[in-house]
């Protein structure tokens, strides 16, 4: 293999909007640990939620076969992204988070839903 030449994509791990989500899953279990504990049920819970299902949908569109099948998990993964933003807005206005720790997750999610528009795009354009 050619020192320039891309790596095969054969994993849905080895996306890079896959790797990118996972970095914002990790990020969300870690500041999410900051919440109160009545938040457990709540908010806690809803933005972990919320992150996993970014890169199951990634992972279960990578495993799918049609563009339309594709395009479908991804647009769900865009749509737990945009979820979890909003709840990301819900936690700094309620004062749970700095405007620095928003500002941070915020722009990874940012990356993510790029990305995720750069994968469906591509999807398509294979089909």
């Amino acid at each position: 293999m050619e020192i320039n030449e891309p790596k095969k994509i054969i994993y849905f791990t080895d996306l890079n909007t896959w790797k990118e989500g996972h970095k914002l899953v990790l990020t969300i279990y870690q500041i999410t640990k900051k919440l109160p504990k009545d938040e457990l049920f709540g908010l806690t819970s809803q933005m972990r939620r919320a992150a996993v299902s970014i890169t199951s949908n990634i992972a279960e569109g990578f495993s799918r076969q049609s563009f339309k099948e594709k395009a479908q998990f991804y647009s769900m993964a865009q749509g737990s992204l945009t979820e979890l933003q909003n709840q990301l807005l819900v936690s700094k206005d309620i004062g749970y988070f700095t405007a620095e720790e928003y500002e941070e997750i915020i722009h990874q999610s940012v990356i993510v839903h790029k990305l995720i528009n750069g994968l469906i795009k591509s999807s398509k354009s294979r089909q």
